[in-house]
């Protein structure tokens, strides 16, 4: 067969189409975006990373990144402050809010994962992770 069912870009494009949609809405509820959530989760595992440490692990350019810290610096979600040992760099913190939160939007992550991964057996649904691990 081939048409686009076919192509795995366009599988793996609507795929992300469906994930990132239902992710994105439940998301808007709490004023934030589905990179913003990442950057929590990443200080959620380490508080007070550089912005470079935060774009290597989420692979994010640094310009891209640079804007999303601000706005969430902006809507309160984190804090800036400079290296103690080192004031030529900047660190990222939670905020109060964002560790208030956190059960919370985790558990908005988690719901939304089990929604998509509903259709999956438990076997299926580690294979398929593992499979979108190797892409990366």
């Amino acid at each position: 067969m081939n048409d686009l069912t076919d192509c795995l870009t366009f599988l793996l494009a609507k795929a992300y189409q469906k994930a990132h949609g239902k992710f994105k809405n439940v998301l808007q509820t709490h004023g934030l975006t589905a990179v913003q959530h990442l950057v929590l989760e990443a200080l959620w595992i380490e508080d007070g990373l550089t912005a470079s440490e935060i774009s290597k692990r989420l692979i994010l350019d640094n310009a891209t990144l640079s804007g999303v810290l601000d706005r969430m610096v902006d809507a309160g979600w984190i804090v800036k402050r400079s290296d103690e040992e080192d004031r030529r760099y900047i660190r990222i913190y939670l905020s109060r809010k964002s560790i208030d939160m956190k059960g919370i939007l985790i558990g908005v992550r988690d719901s939304v994962n089990k929604e998509l991964l509903s259709g999956f057996t438990m076997e299926e649904s580690i294979l398929l992770k593992r499979l979108l691990r190797d892409i990366m």
